[in-house]
């Protein structure tokens, strides 16, 4: 199969958790600060207030069996960030910013480990924005990253908020991207079902309202440079899209207020392709462009793509479209565009 031959890929969204987590040092323990805890074999438990968070297996931190899936996956190079429940956006922001100093030193020794196979996203303290800015210093210019990863809110707040500006203009500044992943979304109490319902139909949600407050605010009109991607195909941005491009033409308030298309300015975001279906991904990429849809795994967790070569084949796109989706793309929003062999 193509998807067992193929090993070219860039998987931008894969995620790492530590093997252990650092002893808080300050006086009083914060309540959410996170720690292990032994489960069987090759897993751990994390635990976050008290209670078992996720239960993960050893290739959150493992590089070796890591690296031993690329071949299956039809991969050569992951691009890892944190599991996003560490972003700890609700922490003081001083233990926030020693925990993702923490996170981010880990990834980069992941990194260095991988002989060039892994590259990493690092996390920054956003409750507090010069603290924010001097982390995204440090994952750019002393480890190396080409970026960051965000929530899609900061307790509660969208990524297009006027008073994240700042951080955003050094991103732009820096060139470093921004990978913006689905994070305590709304509309939790209209779901009726287990727990897993937040990953499966909420995070979308909180996704697409995240990169529509990037349209609504024109973020990335006052930002030409910035790089910056949504997790999830872009969760419910397609659905809501041609909605708010309707609005805009209809309401002198939207026009007044949007300075561009909505749809011409989507179609300057990126997307990973992790949607688990042929047809939508065909109309992402019919609706955003062919140039800005890139591979996503959500590797190693259960609710991964195993087959993300696989899924991009089955939509049966041209080849050129098929190589931007696995490689090009990606390595355009990481800063790093070659030519392709």
């Amino acid at each position: 199969m193509a998807s067992l031959r193929c090993t070219c890929g860039v998987d931008t969204h894969a995620h790492v958790i530590p093997a252990e987590f650092p002893h808080y040092m300050g006086s009083s323990v914060p309540a959410d600060w996170p720690s292990m805890a032994l489960a069987h074999e090759c897993h751990r438990h994390v635990m976050i207030s008290g209670k078992v968070y996720r239960t993960v297996s050893d290739r959150c931190w493992n590089v070796g069996k890591r690296l031993a899936d690329f071949s299956a996956m039809g991969i050569s190079l992951q691009v890892i960030s944190p599991m996003p429940e560490l972003l700890s956006y609700w922490l003081n922001a001083s233990a926030a910013q020693l925990l993702l100093r923490y996170l981010n030193d880990q990834i980069a020794a992941m990194v260095a480990q991988s002989g060039g196979q892994l590259m990493g996203l690092g996390a920054v303290p956003l409750q507090d924005l010069d603290l924010a800015i001097a982390e995204l210093e440090y994952v750019v210019k002393v480890l190396g990253f080409p970026g960051v990863e965000i929530g899609s809110n900061i307790n509660g707040r969208p990524v297009g908020a006027p008073e994240f500006d700042p951080f955003f203009e050094a991103c732009e500044a820096l060139g470093a991207c921004v990978f913006v992943h689905a994070l305590r979304p709304a509309g939790m109490e209209r779901l009726i079902g287990p727990p897993p319902l937040q990953q499966v139909l909420a995070y979308p949600g909180d996704v697409g309202l995240a990169a529509a407050s990037v349209l609504t605010s024109n973020l990335i009109e006052r930002r030409p440079g910035l790089r910056i991607a949504f997790s999830h195909g872009g969760g419910t941005l397609a659905s809501l899209l041609p909605r708010l491009q309707q609005g805009w033409t209809v309401f002198p308030a939207l026009k007044e207020s949007i300075n561009t298309s909505p749809r011409e300015q989507a179609r300057k975001l990126f997307y990973d392709t992790l949607v688990f279906d042929a047809p939508t991904l065909q109309h992402l990429v019919a609706l955003f462009g062919s140039t800005q849809l890139m591979m996503g795994t959500d590797y190693p967790f259960n609710f991964h793509d195993h087959q993300p070569v696989g899924s991009i084949d089955a939509a049966g796109f041209d080849e050129q479209t098929r190589r931007l989706l696995l490689e090009g793309n990606a390595r355009r929003f990481l800063g790093a565009s070659h030519e392709l062999s």
